[in-house]
């Protein structure tokens, strides 16, 4: 009865904040000319019709998530920033209930928000201070520091990178081959100079995530480079990133340690006032035991223009990824939505997913994912 208690409540919050808050406020609210309040409260339901996979049966759950956050502005140059995690449920997520590698909602879930990178730190994501230097107009230098989402810094893609208001599946959110970490210790440095922006990001990470590992620690490095470019079709951005680890992720046979390093390509380009196009490729060694060694992903963005509503768009998604030294031979992931606004903050989502795992000794599971999610931005 607890965790039904918890959905209520997060469902009552949800449904307040949706029609309570009044419209026009945008993705955050104001208190005076330091002080603004934000975050975005979600609720998803999620049902799978899955084949070969004896022990796993269609049925459907749901999760919600709230996640506020608060910023402080001393200066023009100064923000300090913090963001809470809250949620109730799993929903497919939940040990045992999927047979997929990937998780249908990339979001985070009641288990993920306790216990954080094996910290013992619990509902808190983010906090960090920013400074940035101003040289010029367009060009500029920023650092942060603190606990840091290093998805807030690299691997973005305009048309597939939140899982609150674009897809869901987590392979055409961020690509899970390029293992960019979130919610730890870190650092950031951002030049930018015009259309053309170098990042430079360091984190010290709790756990690795490796089955056994009980909470392995280890560094995590990116570097990237994109570049803004503007023509008659619309904007688009084209980037590349470069990660490694420290020397802490076990090989395939559990004897040795190694490090993990990525190379990851994201394109997104306007093709007019309705379409867009995306592509994010990225590749990773093998020295270390991984799921997947490359991921071919991408897709076109529907703007809501075609239908007189400017607000609203459709996505649709494909990703190929390539196993890497475990058990998985290759997965397909096949992903359409449509995005409605019914105000400023309150948007409803339609969504549909098809997924294979091809193995390469056992049960190969594939399947289809019928959601619906509720989001309120304030």
């Amino acid at each position: 009865m607890s965790g039904i208690k918890k959905i209520f409540g997060m469902a009552c919050l949800t449904a307040v904040l949706a029609i309570c808050l009044p419209s026009g406020i945008g993705l955050s609210y104001e208190i005076n000319d330091q002080f603004s309040i934000g975050g975005v409260a979600a609720g998803v339901y999620q049902y799978q019709s899955v084949s070969d996979a004896p022990d796993t049966k269609s049925l459907g759950r749901g999760l919600l998530a709230f996640q506020p956050q608060i910023s402080f502005t001393p200066t023009q140059h100064d923000e300090l920033f913090v963001k809470f995690g809250f949620a109730a449920g799993n929903g497919l997520m939940e040990g045992g209930k999927s047979p997929f590698i990937l998780t249908p909602w990339a979001g985070d879930t009641e288990d993920r928000v306790k216990n954080i990178d094996g910290r013992n730190r619990n509902y808190l994501l983010t906090a960090w201070y920013r400074h940035t230097f101003e040289f010029a107009h367009s060009h500029s230098l920023a650092f942060t520091a603190g606990i840091i989402d290093a998805t807030d810094y690299v691997d973005d893609n305009v048309f597939a990178n939140n899982e609150y208001t674009q897809f869901l599946n987590q392979a055409l959110v961020n690509a899970p081959n390029s293992f960019v970490p979130s919610y730890d210790y870190g650092g950031v440095v951002e030049w930018q100079m015009g259309g053309f922006k170098a990042t430079g990001l360091a984190m010290a990470l709790g756990s690795n995530g490796q089955k056994g590992s009980q909470d392995e620690p280890y560094n995590a490095y990116f570097v990237e480079l994109e570049q803004r470019v503007g023509s008659r079709l619309g904007e688009g951005t084209y980037r590349l990133l470069l990660g490694m680890s420290s020397v802490d992720f076990f090989d395939p046979q559990g004897t040795k340690k190694e490090r993990r390093r990525c190379v990851l390509i994201s394109f997104d380009q306007e093709l007019g006032e309705i379409l867009g196009a995306w592509i994010r490729m990225g590749w990773q060694d093998e020295e270390a035991a991984i799921n997947y060694k490359n991921i071919y992903s991408g897709g076109l963005n529907i703007g809501g223009n075609l239908w007189g509503r400017k607000q609203d768009n459709i996505g649709i998604g494909y990703a190929h990824l390539k196993g890497g030294n475990l058990d998985a031979d290759h997965t397909h992931v096949f992903e359409t939505y449509i995005h409605i606004a019914l105000t400023d903050i309150f948007a409803i989502t339609g969504d549909i997913q098809y997924m294979k795992d091809a193995m390469r000794a056992g049960d190969s599971p594939n399947g289809w994912i019928f959601g619906l999610r509720a989001t309120a931005q304030f």
